[in-house]
């Protein structure tokens, strides 16, 4: 049986991520989402349209943005939030950073933001879970983008491409339909839409 290469639904990649984690026990694979919920609903992860027009903000561990940037569109930052660690004041340092790193997205209808995540117990130590990751948004063209890379739970790769590399020796055309979503270890990337903003609409 052949698997043409169809949009998937935000509903089936999550099915796919927990399978590969093994947050779902492997008697549940009866329970995955039908196809006829698998309509177009979510596509394959790629860059904005604005990427390369960005002026890029990077910022440290614990790092606040300046207040300036709230009127930045669009809005392209990169984040290090890799110190997330219990003993040393790294958690800390990043949940007193969080909030203004948040009200900077506020204003802007373009906004892509990377970040690299690294939660432990201490310096050195596993990481609990990590990831870096893609964020994007385009309200003036009501779409939206993520993926996550090199995703890890206590040392162990965790995403569609997991799922891929898994299906390819007995299923090669599933394993070639889910592909676009992810297809490194610890890889899952998908775009989708946004509700219409007329302030954003506006601006085109």
């Amino acid at each position: 049986m052949s698997f043409p290469r169809l949009r998937i639904s935000a509903a089936s990649l999550t099915f796919a991520v927990a399978l590969s984690a093994g947050l779902l026990p492997a008697g549940t694979a009866h329970a995955a989402p039908s196809a006829e919920a698998s309509l177009s609903t979510v596509s394959p992860f790629v860059e904005p349209g604005f990427a390369a027009t960005c002026t890029w903000h990077g910022f440290g561990e614990g790092e606040a943005p300046p207040w300036w940037l709230l009127f930045a569109d669009p809005l392209c930052v990169e984040y290090s939030k890799r110190d997330i660690t219990v003993d040393d004041g790294g958690a800390l340092r990043f949940l007193v950073a969080e909030p203004s790193r948040f009200a900077v997205t506020m204003l802007t209808c373009r906004y892509y933001q990377k970040d690299h995540w690294s939660v432990q117990s201490t310096a050195g130590a596993t990481p609990w879970v990590a990831w870096d990751g893609q964020y994007w948004w385009d309200k003036t063209a009501q779409r939206a983008g993520a993926r996550l890379t090199d995703f890890r739970i206590n040392g162990r790769t965790v995403g569609i491409g997991d799922v891929v590399a898994a299906l390819r020796p007995s299923f090669p055309d599933l394993a070639d339909a889910l592909s676009d979503y992810g297809q490194a270890a610890g890889e899952t990337g998908l775009a989708g839409g946004l509700p219409y903003d007329p302030r954003c609409a506006l601006s085109r």
